[in-house]
């Protein structure tokens, strides 16, 4: 995150994510640090955060490994850098709503990486199906 990043907030001063110059435009920026919007004027920028908002942060995800199978997981915590710091996204696998289920947590880097992605439709079903 750069400088030039403006942070835009929803009513209630939640952040939702920024907005950057590109060119003559400006390009919406989420909260797990990915583009999302390709350059717009400033309005459409605010339009496609709100678009965005922060509902994509309840959603299960899936997240990629190298030689083994996707895992179904949660975000639990996203952290953007700060001056002088850098930022994370916590995931943990999902527990189904099971408050006995046994979790495994993965720290990962901010932005987020590409190897977390939202769960395509038929994938990830619940272990007791």
């Amino acid at each position: 995150m750069n400088g030039d990043w403006t942070p835009h907030r929803r009513d209630d001063r939640e952040l939702i994510g920024w907005i950057r110059p590109e060119g003559e435009g400006w390009v919406a920026v989420d909260v797990l640090g990915r583009e999302a919007s390709g350059p717009l004027d400033w309005l459409d920028a605010e339009a496609a955060l709100e678009e965005v908002g922060l509902r994509f942060l309840a959603d299960v995800w899936m997240l990629e490994r190298d030689g083994d199978p996707p895992l179904r997981v949660r975000i639990v915590e996203v952290t953007p850098p700060r001056p002088g710091e850098g930022g994370r996204v916590v995931v943990q696998t999902d527990d189904f709503g099971a408050i006995d289920a046994p979790v495994e947590r993965f720290e990962l880097a901010w932005p987020a990486p590409d190897s977390l992605r939202p769960m395509r439709p038929g994938e990830g079903g619940s272990p007791w199906c």
